[in-house]
């Protein structure tokens, strides 16, 4: 296969990765280190992290169209301790000082799960730029750490 096609094909995985858990990005990096070059391996590892960040965004912008119907909901199943969860939560993914670093841990070591926190911060005031940049540095980092070790040492 081609770069191009490469990297078309990183992309698509990274977006249903994103989106359905049993689809395994870290599995296709691994993968494609083993079937191509160091520099191309580079390259599927950015695709993959634009792909899974485009992903993430989905979910971002999925629960940020529907925290007025969570909220309604919560307020009416879960009373103050639920209200009270959430508004922590919030909170904390509201500030720059700590919602970005949850974001970038979240992306890059996978806990707290990115799929939650995409959730939580659409819901929270997390502006989405800011969300979108932080989740494509933390999972290009991550996918390069896994991707080019195994490229360097296959070639």
């Amino acid at each position: 296969m081609n770069s191009l096609g490469e990297g078309a094909l990183a992309i698509f995985v990274g977006v249903v990765s994103a989106l359905f858990p049993l689809v395994n990005a870290e599995a296709y990096a691994l993968v494609a280190a083993a079937r191509t070059s160091v520099a191309l391996t580079l390259g599927v590892a950015v695709a993959l992290a634009v792909g899974q960040t485009v992903g993430k965004l989905v979910l971002f912008e999925a629960a940020r169209r529907g925290t007025g119907r969570l909220h309604a909901r919560f307020s009416r199943h879960g009373g103050g301790r639920v209200e009270r969860w959430r508004g922590r939560v919030c909170g904390l993914m509201t500030r720059r000082r700590t919602g970005l670093p949850t974001v970038l841990a979240s992306a890059t070591l996978g806990l707290p799960p990115l799929a939650v926190v995409s959730m939580v911060a659409g819901a929270s005031a997390q502006k989405r730029f800011e969300f979108g940049a932080i989740c494509f540095i933390g999972r290009t980092a991550r996918f390069a750490a896994l991707a080019l070790p195994a490229a360097l040492a296959l070639t």
